[in-house]
Formats: structure tokens, sequence, C-alpha cells
């Protein structure tokens, strides 16, 4: 169940990133609630995760999980440069948060 939340949470790393982004220096009330909102439930779902998650692995498969989305957002709604080298990198971001999880268990 940690292994959930911690995939939840890292998602809302990627609803904040895209919320602080549209905010414009918190100058835009509904991104402002939104970031805020995103920021406290990414927070508190990596928070309860590293209860039972070594610190080290929960907090790369959260940032991964935050830039792998918030990367291919921006791609998919043209604010980010779809880019082959791009999409390889994201690819070779996830399969080592994947790998993270697997050596994680052997241990």
């Amino acid at each position: 169940m940690d292994w959930v939340v911690l995939v939840a949470s890292g998602a809302m790393e990627a609803v904040w990133a895209q919320a602080l982004d549209r905010a414009e220096g918190f100058t835009r009330p509904l991104p402002t609630v939104i970031f805020f909102a995103a920021l406290a439930a990414s927070m508190l779902g990596l928070s309860h995760a590293v209860r039972t998650i070594p610190i080290g692995t929960a907090y790369a498969v959260w940032v991964g999980i935050g830039a792998a989305l918030t990367v291919g957002y921006g791609i998919v709604t043209g604010t980010e440069p779809f880019s082959w080298v791009k999409i390889a990198l994201i690819v070779g971001l996830v399969a080592c948060v994947v790998g993270l999880k697997i050596v994680g268990e052997s241990h």
C-alpha cells in the first residue's frame, strides 16, 4: 500500500509543478490553490511512504515519477518540445525507478 501512496504522491508532484507554472508568481488564484493543495498531498504521501520505504529509494521514485509525468504532460500539451532523445531519457528514468523498487524488495 505504501508503494501505491508513493506513486500517487509522485503524480501529485507533477500536478503541483504544472500549477506552479500556471500560477504566474502566485498571482492567479485557482492555480495557486491547486499548487498548495497538490503540494500538501504530495508531501503527505511521501511522508507516509517513508515509514516503510527507505528515504533514498522513496525520494528517487517520487522525483522520478514527478519529473517523467511533468515532461510527458508538457510534450502532450505542446508546452515542451518533443524529441526522441527526451522520450528515451524518460523511459530510462522510469526504468531506473522500477529498478529501485525491484532492488529494494530483494534486500
